[in-house]
Protein backbone atom coordinates (compact mmCIF):
# COMPACT_ATOMS: atom_id res chain seq x y z
CA UNK A 1 0.00 0.00 0.00
CA UNK A 2 0.89 3.33 -0.51
CA UNK A 3 2.59 5.07 2.29
CA UNK A 4 0.35 7.73 2.82
CA UNK A 5 1.16 10.77 5.74
CA UNK A 6 -1.47 11.02 8.14
CA UNK A 7 -1.78 13.45 10.77
CA UNK A 8 -4.64 15.27 13.24
CA UNK A 9 -4.44 19.25 13.16
CA UNK A 10 -6.27 21.92 15.67
CA UNK A 11 -5.38 24.44 12.82
CA UNK A 12 -8.21 26.23 10.80
CA UNK A 13 -9.13 25.98 7.52
CA UNK A 14 -7.49 29.34 6.21
CA UNK A 15 -3.42 28.35 6.42
CA UNK A 16 -4.10 24.76 5.24
CA UNK A 17 -2.63 24.66 1.85
CA UNK A 18 -4.40 21.71 0.67
CA UNK A 19 -5.37 19.88 -2.97
CA UNK A 20 -9.23 19.21 -1.26
CA UNK A 21 -10.67 20.30 1.74
CA UNK A 22 -13.70 18.29 3.05
CA UNK A 23 -16.22 19.23 5.59
CA UNK A 24 -19.89 17.53 6.15
CA UNK A 25 -23.38 17.74 6.60
CA UNK A 26 -26.39 16.28 8.35
CA UNK A 27 -29.63 15.81 7.03
CA UNK A 28 -32.87 17.38 8.81
CA UNK A 29 -36.27 17.28 8.08
CA UNK A 30 -37.69 20.57 6.29
CA UNK A 31 -34.72 22.24 7.05
CA UNK A 32 -31.10 23.31 5.31
CA UNK A 33 -28.49 19.78 6.47
CA UNK A 34 -26.65 21.05 9.48
CA UNK A 35 -23.02 22.15 8.75
CA UNK A 36 -19.28 23.49 9.55
CA UNK A 37 -20.28 27.32 9.10
CA UNK A 38 -17.47 27.34 6.98
CA UNK A 39 -19.57 26.17 4.12
CA UNK A 40 -23.03 27.26 5.45
CA UNK A 41 -23.48 29.63 2.87
CA UNK A 42 -22.28 27.21 -0.03
CA UNK A 43 -24.64 24.76 1.62
CA UNK A 44 -27.52 26.82 2.06
CA UNK A 45 -27.56 27.80 -1.20
CA UNK A 46 -27.75 24.46 -2.85
CA UNK A 47 -30.27 23.15 -0.25
CA UNK A 48 -32.26 26.45 -1.68
CA UNK A 49 -31.82 25.16 -5.28
CA UNK A 50 -32.68 21.25 -4.58
CA UNK A 51 -29.22 20.20 -5.26
CA UNK A 52 -28.68 19.79 -1.89
CA UNK A 53 -30.06 17.39 1.06
CA UNK A 54 -27.74 16.17 3.26
CA UNK A 55 -28.26 12.46 2.36
CA UNK A 56 -25.83 9.81 2.51
CA UNK A 57 -25.21 9.87 -1.25
CA UNK A 58 -24.90 13.58 -1.80
CA UNK A 59 -21.82 15.38 -2.53
CA UNK A 60 -20.92 19.21 -3.13
CA UNK A 61 -17.71 19.74 -5.37
CA UNK A 62 -17.30 23.87 -5.29
CA UNK A 63 -13.89 25.48 -6.69
CA UNK A 64 -13.00 29.00 -4.63
CA UNK A 65 -11.70 31.80 -7.51
CA UNK A 66 -8.05 31.89 -7.07
CA UNK A 67 -7.09 35.84 -5.94
CA UNK A 68 -10.34 36.74 -4.08
CA UNK A 69 -11.12 36.87 -0.54
CA UNK A 70 -12.62 33.97 0.78
CA UNK A 71 -12.64 31.45 3.93
CA UNK A 72 -10.73 29.09 1.53
CA UNK A 73 -7.76 30.65 1.08
CA UNK A 74 -5.44 27.82 1.03
CA UNK A 75 -8.19 25.20 -0.76
CA UNK A 76 -7.88 24.76 -4.40
CA UNK A 77 -10.92 22.60 -4.09
CA UNK A 78 -14.12 21.84 -1.29
CA UNK A 79 -16.24 18.90 -0.95
CA UNK A 80 -19.16 18.53 0.94
CA UNK A 81 -20.23 15.22 1.44
CA UNK A 82 -23.97 14.09 3.21
CA UNK A 83 -24.01 11.81 6.38
CA UNK A 84 -27.71 11.42 6.04
CA UNK A 85 -30.08 11.86 9.15
CA UNK A 86 -26.78 11.26 11.44
CA UNK A 87 -28.22 13.32 13.76
CA UNK A 88 -30.64 10.81 14.43
CA UNK A 89 -30.68 7.38 16.76
CA UNK A 90 -28.46 5.82 13.92
CA UNK A 91 -27.49 2.47 15.12
CA UNK A 92 -23.78 3.12 15.03
CA UNK A 93 -22.56 0.50 13.07
CA UNK A 94 -24.83 1.72 10.23
CA UNK A 95 -23.37 5.00 10.92
CA UNK A 96 -19.82 4.12 10.63
CA UNK A 97 -20.17 2.48 8.08
CA UNK A 98 -21.94 5.42 6.20
CA UNK A 99 -18.79 7.15 7.32
CA UNK A 100 -16.82 4.45 5.52
CA UNK A 101 -18.42 4.62 2.61
CA UNK A 102 -17.59 8.47 2.53
CA UNK A 103 -14.37 7.73 2.93
CA UNK A 104 -14.27 5.89 0.14
CA UNK A 105 -15.84 8.39 -2.09
CA UNK A 106 -12.98 10.93 -0.99
CA UNK A 107 -10.77 8.67 -1.91
CA UNK A 108 -12.84 8.43 -5.40
CA UNK A 109 -12.92 12.21 -5.90
CA UNK A 110 -9.43 12.86 -5.35
CA UNK A 111 -8.46 10.15 -7.89
CA UNK A 112 -10.87 12.19 -10.33
CA UNK A 113 -9.30 15.58 -9.19
CA UNK A 114 -5.63 14.23 -9.11
CA UNK A 115 -5.64 15.41 -5.38
CA UNK A 116 -2.64 14.69 -3.69
CA UNK A 117 -2.57 16.76 -0.38
CA UNK A 118 -6.50 16.42 2.09
CA UNK A 119 -7.95 18.30 4.55
CA UNK A 120 -10.65 17.01 6.47
CA UNK A 121 -12.86 18.40 8.69
CA UNK A 122 -14.23 15.88 11.14
CA UNK A 123 -17.79 16.34 11.94
CA UNK A 124 -19.53 16.56 15.20
CA UNK A 125 -22.05 14.29 15.45
CA UNK A 126 -24.15 14.24 19.33
CA UNK A 127 -23.51 11.08 20.95
CA UNK A 128 -20.92 9.76 18.77
CA UNK A 129 -17.22 9.57 19.97
CA UNK A 130 -14.44 11.58 18.02
CA UNK A 131 -12.10 8.48 17.24
CA UNK A 132 -14.70 6.73 15.80
CA UNK A 133 -15.62 9.00 13.70
CA UNK A 134 -11.87 9.53 12.66
CA UNK A 135 -11.28 5.85 12.59
CA UNK A 136 -13.89 4.82 10.05
CA UNK A 137 -13.45 7.88 7.73
CA UNK A 138 -9.52 7.19 7.87
CA UNK A 139 -10.31 3.88 7.00
CA UNK A 140 -12.73 4.67 4.09
CA UNK A 141 -10.14 6.83 2.20
CA UNK A 142 -7.28 4.29 3.01
CA UNK A 143 -9.05 1.59 1.38
CA UNK A 144 -10.58 3.40 -1.18
CA UNK A 145 -7.33 5.15 -2.24
CA UNK A 146 -5.76 1.29 -2.84
CA UNK A 147 -4.49 0.58 -6.50
CA UNK A 148 -2.09 -2.73 -7.55
CA UNK A 149 -0.40 -1.24 -10.75
CA UNK A 150 2.90 -3.83 -9.50
CA UNK A 151 2.75 -5.29 -13.10
CA UNK A 152 2.01 -2.28 -15.32
CA UNK A 153 5.00 -1.44 -17.08
CA UNK A 154 5.38 -0.46 -20.70
CA UNK A 155 1.20 0.95 -20.47
CA UNK A 156 2.21 2.82 -17.11
CA UNK A 157 1.90 6.83 -17.82
CA UNK A 158 3.66 9.75 -15.65
CA UNK A 159 0.39 11.43 -15.50
CA UNK A 160 -1.02 8.39 -14.06
CA UNK A 161 -2.69 9.55 -10.38
CA UNK A 162 -0.49 7.62 -8.15
CA UNK A 163 -2.71 8.08 -4.84
CA UNK A 164 -3.06 10.38 -1.95
CA UNK A 165 0.36 11.74 -0.09
CA UNK A 166 -1.16 13.27 2.69
CA UNK A 167 -4.02 13.64 5.00
CA UNK A 168 -4.60 16.10 8.17
CA UNK A 169 -7.97 15.59 10.28
CA UNK A 170 -9.07 19.11 11.67
CA UNK A 171 -11.21 18.82 15.31
CA UNK A 172 -11.17 21.41 17.48
CA UNK A 173 -11.02 19.44 20.44
CA UNK A 174 -9.95 15.80 21.96
CA UNK A 175 -6.87 15.49 19.25
CA UNK A 176 -5.26 12.26 21.44
CA UNK A 177 -8.85 10.46 20.76
CA UNK A 178 -8.84 10.95 17.04
CA UNK A 179 -5.27 10.36 16.59
CA UNK A 180 -6.05 7.12 18.43
CA UNK A 181 -8.79 6.30 15.66
CA UNK A 182 -6.70 7.55 12.76
CA UNK A 183 -3.86 4.89 13.90
CA UNK A 184 -6.13 2.42 14.36
CA UNK A 185 -7.51 2.59 10.95
CA UNK A 186 -4.06 2.63 9.74
CA UNK A 187 -3.13 -0.44 11.22
CA UNK A 188 -6.45 -2.31 9.69
CA UNK A 189 -6.36 -0.39 6.32
CA UNK A 190 -2.17 -1.51 6.01
CA UNK A 191 -3.53 -5.09 6.80
CA UNK A 192 -6.56 -4.90 4.21
CA UNK A 193 -4.61 -3.42 1.42
CA UNK A 194 -1.62 -5.87 2.20
CA UNK A 195 -3.88 -8.70 1.40
CA UNK A 196 -5.24 -7.63 -1.41
CA UNK A 197 -2.05 -7.37 -2.80
CA UNK A 198 -1.41 -11.09 -1.83
CA UNK A 199 -4.61 -12.00 -3.76
CA UNK A 200 -3.91 -9.84 -6.82
CA UNK A 201 -0.31 -11.96 -7.46
CA UNK A 202 -0.46 -14.27 -10.58
CA UNK A 203 -0.14 -17.72 -9.51
CA UNK A 204 3.24 -17.32 -10.71
CA UNK A 205 3.81 -14.69 -8.08
CA UNK A 206 2.70 -15.71 -5.10
CA UNK A 207 3.40 -19.50 -4.05
CA UNK A 208 3.07 -21.15 -1.28
CA UNK A 209 6.42 -20.31 -0.43
CA UNK A 210 5.52 -16.48 -0.36
CA UNK A 211 3.26 -17.29 2.59
CA UNK A 212 6.05 -18.31 4.48
CA UNK A 213 8.73 -15.31 3.31
CA UNK A 214 6.00 -12.79 4.53
CA UNK A 215 5.45 -15.22 7.99
CA UNK A 216 9.12 -15.01 8.82
CA UNK A 217 9.20 -10.91 7.73
CA UNK A 218 6.27 -10.67 10.35
CA UNK A 219 8.28 -12.89 12.33
CA UNK A 220 11.83 -10.90 12.02
CA UNK A 221 9.81 -7.47 12.30
CA UNK A 222 7.44 -7.51 15.68
CA UNK A 223 9.59 -10.18 17.31
CA UNK A 224 6.78 -13.56 16.56
CA UNK A 225 7.48 -16.88 16.71
CA UNK A 226 7.59 -18.40 12.92
CA UNK A 227 7.63 -22.07 12.06
CA UNK A 228 6.62 -23.13 8.29
CA UNK A 229 6.55 -27.27 7.87
CA UNK A 230 7.59 -28.53 4.77
CA UNK A 231 6.31 -31.61 2.60
CA UNK A 232 8.91 -34.11 4.59
CA UNK A 233 7.60 -32.52 7.90
CA UNK A 234 4.07 -33.42 6.42
CA UNK A 235 4.88 -36.50 5.86
CA UNK A 236 6.39 -37.62 9.36
CA UNK A 237 2.70 -35.90 10.74
CA UNK A 238 0.68 -38.03 8.23
CA UNK A 239 -1.21 -35.05 7.22
CA UNK A 240 -2.53 -37.02 3.97
CA UNK A 241 -4.73 -33.99 2.71
CA UNK A 242 -2.34 -31.21 2.28
CA UNK A 243 0.08 -34.35 0.75
CA UNK A 244 -2.79 -35.65 -1.62
CA UNK A 245 -3.79 -31.79 -3.04
CA UNK A 246 -0.23 -31.38 -3.57
CA UNK A 247 0.20 -34.37 -5.33
CA UNK A 248 -0.11 -33.19 -9.05
CA UNK A 249 2.36 -30.27 -8.45
CA UNK A 250 5.86 -29.04 -9.32
CA UNK A 251 5.92 -26.89 -6.24
CA UNK A 252 5.89 -28.19 -2.85
CA UNK A 253 3.50 -27.57 -0.07
CA UNK A 254 4.20 -25.97 3.15
CA UNK A 255 2.37 -25.22 6.37
CA UNK A 256 2.96 -21.53 7.87
CA UNK A 257 2.72 -21.22 11.47
CA UNK A 258 3.35 -17.79 12.90
CA UNK A 259 2.64 -17.09 16.84
CA UNK A 260 2.04 -13.96 18.78
CA UNK A 261 2.32 -14.76 22.75
CA UNK A 262 1.72 -11.62 25.20
CA UNK A 263 3.69 -14.04 27.61
CA UNK A 264 1.56 -14.52 30.44
CA UNK A 265 -2.25 -16.49 31.03
CA UNK A 266 -4.26 -14.84 28.69
CA UNK A 267 -6.66 -16.76 25.94
CA UNK A 268 -5.66 -18.26 22.54
CA UNK A 269 -7.21 -17.58 19.59
CA UNK A 270 -6.43 -20.07 16.42
CA UNK A 271 -6.42 -18.75 12.85
CA UNK A 272 -6.31 -21.11 10.07
CA UNK A 273 -6.23 -19.69 6.13
CA UNK A 274 -6.78 -21.77 2.99
CA UNK A 275 -3.92 -20.75 1.26
CA UNK A 276 -4.48 -21.96 -2.32
CA UNK A 277 -2.38 -19.83 -4.49
CA UNK A 278 -3.86 -21.66 -8.19
CA UNK A 279 -6.74 -23.89 -7.91
CA UNK A 280 -7.03 -25.98 -11.80
CA UNK A 281 -9.83 -28.23 -10.16
CA UNK A 282 -6.86 -31.02 -10.19
CA UNK A 283 -8.38 -34.30 -12.11
CA UNK A 284 -11.56 -32.52 -11.81
CA UNK A 285 -10.26 -29.66 -13.86
CA UNK A 286 -12.63 -26.31 -14.00
CA UNK A 287 -14.36 -24.76 -16.84
CA UNK A 288 -11.19 -22.45 -19.01
CA UNK A 289 -13.26 -19.41 -18.71
CA UNK A 290 -12.75 -17.49 -15.41
CA UNK A 291 -10.08 -19.82 -14.40
CA UNK A 292 -7.79 -17.16 -14.16
CA UNK A 293 -9.64 -15.83 -10.80
CA UNK A 294 -8.09 -19.12 -9.14
CA UNK A 295 -5.37 -17.00 -8.38
CA UNK A 296 -7.96 -15.57 -5.64
CA UNK A 297 -8.47 -19.12 -3.62
CA UNK A 298 -5.70 -18.19 -1.27
CA UNK A 299 -7.77 -14.84 -0.17
CA UNK A 300 -8.61 -17.14 3.88
CA UNK A 301 -4.78 -17.58 4.15
CA UNK A 302 -3.87 -13.91 2.83
CA UNK A 303 -6.83 -12.63 5.41
CA UNK A 304 -5.15 -14.46 8.20
CA UNK A 305 -1.43 -13.70 7.71
CA UNK A 306 -2.36 -10.09 6.71
CA UNK A 307 -4.32 -9.72 10.02
CA UNK A 308 -1.36 -10.64 11.58
CA UNK A 309 0.57 -7.88 10.80
CA UNK A 310 -1.86 -5.69 12.34
CA UNK A 311 -2.15 -7.96 15.49
CA UNK A 312 1.85 -7.45 15.88
CA UNK A 313 1.62 -4.02 15.92
CA UNK A 314 -1.15 -3.44 18.46
CA UNK A 315 -0.10 -6.02 20.60
CA UNK A 316 -2.94 -7.14 22.16
CA UNK A 317 -3.87 -9.12 25.50
CA UNK A 318 -4.49 -12.15 23.89
CA UNK A 319 -2.40 -14.96 21.97
CA UNK A 320 -2.96 -15.39 18.26
CA UNK A 321 -1.68 -18.06 16.20
CA UNK A 322 -2.30 -18.26 12.77
CA UNK A 323 -1.59 -20.95 10.50
CA UNK A 324 -1.76 -21.19 6.48
CA UNK A 325 -2.01 -24.52 4.53
CA UNK A 326 -0.56 -23.65 1.49
CA UNK A 327 -0.10 -25.70 -1.74
CA UNK A 328 -1.46 -25.11 -5.27
CA UNK A 329 -3.84 -27.87 -6.95
CA UNK A 330 -2.55 -28.88 -10.45
CA UNK A 331 -3.59 -32.06 -12.68
CA UNK A 332 0.09 -33.47 -12.77
CA UNK A 333 0.73 -37.28 -13.38
CA UNK A 334 0.63 -38.21 -10.11
CA UNK A 335 -2.38 -36.15 -8.87
CA UNK A 336 -5.56 -37.18 -6.66
CA UNK A 337 -7.83 -39.19 -8.59
CA UNK A 338 -11.34 -39.11 -7.47
CA UNK A 339 -12.15 -42.18 -5.90
CA UNK A 340 -8.84 -42.14 -4.05
CA UNK A 341 -8.77 -42.50 -0.34
CA UNK A 342 -6.43 -40.34 1.79
CA UNK A 343 -5.63 -40.36 5.43
CA UNK A 344 -5.31 -37.21 7.71
CA UNK A 345 -3.52 -35.91 10.63
CA UNK A 346 -6.13 -37.65 12.97
CA UNK A 347 -6.00 -40.63 11.08
CA UNK A 348 -9.54 -39.84 10.10
CA UNK A 349 -10.49 -41.99 6.13
CA UNK A 350 -11.39 -39.48 3.52
CA UNK A 351 -12.71 -40.75 0.32
CA UNK A 352 -11.97 -38.17 -2.46
CA UNK A 353 -14.83 -37.73 -4.51
CA UNK A 354 -13.96 -34.52 -6.26
CA UNK A 355 -10.48 -33.31 -6.74
CA UNK A 356 -11.87 -29.56 -6.82
CA UNK A 357 -13.26 -29.93 -3.13
CA UNK A 358 -9.54 -29.24 -2.17
CA UNK A 359 -9.92 -27.10 0.56
CA UNK A 360 -11.38 -28.52 3.10
CA UNK A 361 -8.55 -31.52 2.57
CA UNK A 362 -5.77 -29.12 3.39
CA UNK A 363 -8.04 -27.23 6.45
CA UNK A 364 -8.76 -30.37 7.69
CA UNK A 365 -5.12 -31.21 8.38
CA UNK A 366 -4.02 -27.29 9.65
CA UNK A 367 -7.03 -27.25 12.14
CA UNK A 368 -6.54 -31.06 13.57
CA UNK A 369 -2.89 -30.47 14.04
CA UNK A 370 -2.98 -26.99 15.32
CA UNK A 371 -5.84 -27.74 18.04
CA UNK A 372 -3.64 -30.90 18.96
CA UNK A 373 -0.47 -28.34 19.36
CA UNK A 374 -1.71 -25.10 20.84
CA UNK A 375 -4.69 -25.98 22.63
CA UNK A 376 -6.54 -23.19 21.52
CA UNK A 377 -9.26 -21.95 23.43
CA UNK A 378 -11.12 -21.38 20.18
CA UNK A 379 -10.67 -21.39 16.33
CA UNK A 380 -11.67 -19.87 13.26
CA UNK A 381 -10.97 -20.75 9.53
CA UNK A 382 -11.47 -18.97 6.63
CA UNK A 383 -11.44 -19.86 3.26
CA UNK A 384 -12.88 -19.08 -0.62
CA UNK A 385 -14.56 -22.77 0.24
CA UNK A 386 -17.47 -22.83 -1.79
CA UNK A 387 -19.47 -22.25 -5.07
CA UNK A 388 -22.75 -22.87 -3.11
CA UNK A 389 -22.66 -19.92 -0.34
CA UNK A 390 -22.53 -17.44 -3.53
CA UNK A 391 -25.67 -19.11 -4.43
CA UNK A 392 -27.26 -19.05 -1.00
CA UNK A 393 -26.24 -15.49 0.02
CA UNK A 394 -24.51 -13.63 -3.31
CA UNK A 395 -21.51 -11.95 -2.60
CA UNK A 396 -23.44 -9.23 0.17
CA UNK A 397 -22.34 -11.84 3.08
CA UNK A 398 -19.88 -14.39 4.35
CA UNK A 399 -21.24 -17.85 5.08
CA UNK A 400 -20.94 -19.37 9.09
CA UNK A 401 -21.11 -21.94 10.26
CA UNK A 402 -20.25 -22.83 13.99
CA UNK A 403 -20.58 -25.32 16.46
CA UNK A 404 -20.29 -22.07 19.24
CA UNK A 405 -22.85 -19.84 20.08
CA UNK A 406 -20.49 -17.76 22.16
CA UNK A 407 -18.22 -17.45 18.91
CA UNK A 408 -20.49 -17.03 15.73
CA UNK A 409 -22.02 -13.99 18.09
CA UNK A 410 -18.58 -12.36 18.38
CA UNK A 411 -17.86 -12.93 14.80
CA UNK A 412 -21.15 -11.28 13.90
CA UNK A 413 -20.89 -8.32 15.75
CA UNK A 414 -17.14 -7.84 14.11
CA UNK A 415 -18.09 -8.16 11.21
CA UNK A 416 -20.99 -5.94 11.52
CA UNK A 417 -18.72 -3.53 12.80
CA UNK A 418 -16.25 -3.90 9.75
CA UNK A 419 -18.35 -3.91 7.52
CA UNK A 420 -17.85 -7.05 6.50
CA UNK A 421 -21.57 -8.83 7.53
CA UNK A 422 -21.62 -12.43 8.43
CA UNK A 423 -24.74 -14.83 8.26
CA UNK A 424 -25.11 -18.21 10.34
CA UNK A 425 -25.88 -21.44 8.81
CA UNK A 426 -27.11 -24.56 10.18
CA UNK A 427 -25.49 -27.77 11.25
CA UNK A 428 -26.70 -30.87 12.37
CA UNK A 429 -26.43 -34.33 12.25
CA UNK A 430 -28.65 -34.33 8.60
CA UNK A 431 -25.84 -32.22 6.68
CA UNK A 432 -23.25 -34.90 8.21
CA UNK A 433 -24.49 -38.09 6.91
CA UNK A 434 -24.50 -36.43 3.69
CA UNK A 435 -20.80 -37.09 3.91
CA UNK A 436 -20.80 -40.25 5.10
CA UNK A 437 -18.54 -42.87 2.78
CA UNK A 438 -19.28 -46.83 1.91
CA UNK A 439 -15.60 -46.91 1.59
CA UNK A 440 -13.90 -44.67 4.31
CA UNK A 441 -14.74 -42.23 7.27
CA UNK A 442 -15.80 -39.59 5.41
CA UNK A 443 -16.42 -38.41 1.42
CA UNK A 444 -14.92 -34.93 0.52
CA UNK A 445 -18.71 -33.71 -1.06
CA UNK A 446 -21.83 -34.08 -0.06
CA UNK A 447 -23.72 -33.42 -3.26
CA UNK A 448 -25.30 -29.74 -4.65
CA UNK A 449 -27.73 -29.83 -1.77
CA UNK A 450 -26.18 -27.79 0.92
CA UNK A 451 -22.54 -27.65 -0.43
CA UNK A 452 -21.25 -25.14 2.08
CA UNK A 453 -22.53 -26.55 4.93
CA UNK A 454 -21.37 -30.18 3.61
CA UNK A 455 -18.27 -28.62 3.88
CA UNK A 456 -18.14 -27.13 6.91
CA UNK A 457 -19.35 -30.62 8.13
CA UNK A 458 -16.37 -31.91 6.78
CA UNK A 459 -14.46 -29.67 8.90
CA UNK A 460 -16.17 -30.53 12.10
CA UNK A 461 -14.83 -33.78 12.03
CA UNK A 462 -11.33 -32.23 12.32
CA UNK A 463 -12.52 -30.03 15.75
CA UNK A 464 -13.92 -32.33 18.34
CA UNK A 465 -15.17 -30.42 21.19
CA UNK A 466 -13.08 -27.01 20.76
CA UNK A 467 -15.49 -23.72 19.99
CA UNK A 468 -15.01 -23.66 16.27
CA UNK A 469 -16.15 -21.53 13.53
CA UNK A 470 -15.87 -21.86 9.96
CA UNK A 471 -15.81 -18.82 7.59
CA UNK A 472 -16.53 -19.29 3.78
CA UNK A 473 -15.61 -15.77 2.10
CA UNK A 474 -16.20 -17.28 -1.63
CA UNK A 475 -18.78 -14.63 -2.17
CA UNK A 476 -17.12 -11.59 -0.80
CA UNK A 477 -13.21 -12.43 -1.33
CA UNK A 478 -13.79 -10.81 -4.60
CA UNK A 479 -16.73 -9.11 -6.21
CA UNK A 480 -17.84 -8.07 -2.40
CA UNK A 481 -20.54 -5.76 -2.78
CA UNK A 482 -20.20 -2.59 -4.50
CA UNK A 483 -19.08 0.02 -2.05
CA UNK A 484 -16.80 3.35 -2.58
CA UNK A 485 -14.19 1.62 -0.65
CA UNK A 486 -13.83 -1.90 -2.00
CA UNK A 487 -12.20 -2.19 -5.19
CA UNK A 488 -12.80 -4.72 -8.36
CA UNK A 489 -11.08 -7.69 -7.74
CA UNK A 490 -10.08 -8.42 -4.22
CA UNK A 491 -11.63 -6.95 -1.17
CA UNK A 492 -9.16 -7.92 1.86
CA UNK A 493 -12.61 -9.61 3.43
CA UNK A 494 -12.15 -11.08 6.75
CA UNK A 495 -9.03 -8.96 7.57
CA UNK A 496 -10.90 -5.99 9.54
CA UNK A 497 -13.25 -8.45 10.87
CA UNK A 498 -10.41 -10.09 12.68
CA UNK A 499 -8.65 -7.05 13.83
CA UNK A 500 -12.43 -6.16 15.67
CA UNK A 501 -13.13 -9.24 17.10
CA UNK A 502 -9.27 -9.32 18.81
CA UNK A 503 -9.46 -5.59 19.38
CA UNK A 504 -13.12 -6.07 21.38
CA UNK A 505 -12.17 -9.87 23.09
CA UNK A 506 -13.03 -10.69 26.12
CA UNK A 507 -12.05 -13.51 28.36
CA UNK A 508 -13.18 -16.70 27.15
CA UNK A 509 -15.71 -18.47 29.45
CA UNK A 510 -15.73 -22.24 28.55
CA UNK A 511 -19.40 -22.30 29.61
CA UNK A 512 -20.40 -20.03 26.76
CA UNK A 513 -18.19 -21.90 24.02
Amino acid sequence: MKDTRLSITEKPVDPLDSDLVVYFATQRTEMPPSCDMAVTALVENAYALKDFSGKADEELLYYPLAGTKTGFTGARRILVLGLGMADTQTPDPVFFETLRKQGGNIAKTCEKTKAGSLVVFLPHIPGIRVDKTAEALAEGILLGDYRFSKYKQTTRKETDYSGIESIRFSCDKETAQAQKGVDNAENAAAAACTARDMANEPGNGWTPESFADYAAFLADTHGLTCTCLGKKEMEELGMGGILGVNQGSATPPCLVILEYDPGNKCDTLLLVGKGLTFDTGGISIKPAAGMEEMKYDMCGGAAVLAAMAAVAREKPDLRVVAMIPATDNMPGGSALKPGDIITHVNQVTSEVVNTDAEGRLILADALAHGIKTFTPDCVVDIATLTGAVIIGLGHHYTGMVSNSDDLAQRLEAAGQDAGEPVWRLPLNEDYTKQIESKVADIKNTGGKAGGTITAAAYLSKFVGDTPWAHLDIAGTAWDFTKKPYIPKGPSGTGVRTFIHLIRSWKKWSPAKG
